[in-house]
């Protein structure tokens, strides 16, 4: 690893091994199922503090740069700076691994029950947390941002989000 690609002093003093890392994405991907990256966010900055805000939102802006969904480069992104090609791949696996099980034990059960009125009603209350989610974990995200020196950046991404 390169010095300008190393963890930062920050970083170094809670480097996980590769069992932490595939059991902390496993639990991210069950917790935040349709939505894992606030519980991303909140697993590795705030409750493992693995990360500090910054570095999260620097690496998950790295990961919005790849091709495909930004949570699941931000896994491998996570995974590779702190276990290289091991780490990538542990925590690509934690984070895929059980929703593919619980999305192929599901669409079993869809295809099955999948015109029951109630099951509709069901799935548009878990639109609306995720939604909810999503909202907050952009909030967290901005913090760090608007707190630091007011420019044109925060009134355009404001502008922005009131014009959507």
């Amino acid at each position: 690893m390169s010095a300008s690609s190393a963890p930062s002093s920050s970083s170094t003093a809670t480097r996980p091994k590769l069992s932490e890392l595939f059991r902390a994405f496993v639990i991210v991907s069950i917790s935040g199922f349709g939505g894992a990256l606030p519980w991303a966010r909140r697993m590795i900055v705030e409750q493992r503090r693995w990360m500090t805000a910054e570095e999260f939102n620097e690496a998950f802006a790295l990961s919005q740069f790849l091709p495909g969904p930004n949570v699941v480069n931000f896994s491998v992104v996570f995974g590779s700076r702190f276990g290289g090609a091991p780490g990538a791949a542990v925590a690509l696996a934690g984070l895929m691994g059980p929703p593919l099980i619980v999305v192929t034990i599901l669409a079993v059960l869809y295809a099955r029950y999948g015109d029951v009125e109630v099951l509709g009603r069901i799935l548009t209350g878990i639109t609306a947390a995720a939604t909810g989610l999503l909202i907050s974990v952009v909030a967290k995200m901005a913090t760090p941002l608007f707190s630091k020196q007011w420019d044109w950046a925060p009134l355009v991404a404001i502008a922005a989000f009131v014009g959507v």
